[in-house]
């Protein structure tokens, strides 16, 4: 259930296009990446380091869980050759909006983060993966999925969240101001919510929440087979701002198949 509700939440999320996460680049954004003049955010507000992606051109690329315009265009109009994998067909559109808009060639495909039996062994060089497996329930299948589906020395660039901002009633930040610590982790949306509040999730499209441990996170990359090669912290935009001034809530890693 959980799956379908937040596909039909981030089809309505991407059709309202008010989101960040929902937001075509323009036209000069992509002219300077064919430019090499580019860059793409794992994380809301820091670059993706160039060290960690100097040069894409030639690459085969996966954009994983990475719908809505934003860094699928950029990589391709760089020069990699760009499949975007995801979810919900409406993030997918936008997407395809930028494609036609800029004449890029990008292969979309529709479908779960957790499983990429579409592709084959050993098919991409890299994946690019923003702050999205907050939408499902286990990370593990996700990174091994990743493992088998990049070549050898590829590498898996990540964003996620720090499970600390979970134990935070964000609404109640939302609604006050003010931080009050509420739940314990692992935390898992949709039992915390009342039919009622389950119901108006669904009618105004807000995707569900789960909170995954640094240990699913960063040691379930390294139990799929991964060295972990980078990492950096990250603020979170929007109400995660004053969370954020008490400690960082996405983090980065990079992460080599060897």
């Amino acid at each position: 259930m959980t799956e379908q509700h937040n596909r039909h939440a981030w089809n309505a999320i991407a059709a309202l296009g008010e989101s960040p996460y929902a937001r075509p680049v323009t036209p000069e954004t992509v002219a300077a990446a064919r430019r090499g003049e580019w860059t793409v955010m794992l994380t809301d507000t820091k670059p993706l380091p160039r060290a960690w992606l100097p040069d894409v051109r030639g690459l085969d690329l996966l954009c994983l869980a990475s719908g809505g315009g934003q860094q699928g265009p950029i990589l391709a109009a760089a020069g990699a050759n760009v499949t975007v994998f995801d979810l919900s067909e409406g993030q997918l559109a936008l997407d395809r909006e930028v494609a036609d808009r800029e004449g890029l060639s990008l292969r979309l495909m529709q479908g779960s983060m957790t499983d990429l039996s579409a592709f084959g062994d050993g098919s991409f060089d890299v994946i690019v993966h923003p702050v999205s497996n907050v939408f499902v329930s286990d990370v593990r299948p996700v990174w091994r999925e990743a493992y088998r589906v990049l070549r050898p020395g590829g590498s898996l660039l990540v964003g996620f969240l720090n499970p600390a901002m979970f134990i935070f009633d964000l609404d109640h930040l939302d609604e006050t101001g003010e931080l009050r610590v509420r739940y314990p982790l692992p935390y898992v949306e949709e039992a915390h919510l009342s039919p009622e509040r389950l119901e108006m999730y669904q009618r105004e499209g807000r995707p569900l929440h789960f909170s995954h441990s640094l240990t699913e996170q960063i040691a379930g990359q390294l139990e799929a087979g991964f060295l972990i090669a980078g990492l950096y912290e990250d603020d979170h935009g929007m109400n995660g701002d004053l969370v954020s001034s008490y400690l960082p809530t996405q983090l980065a890693t990079r992460a080599v198949k060897v």
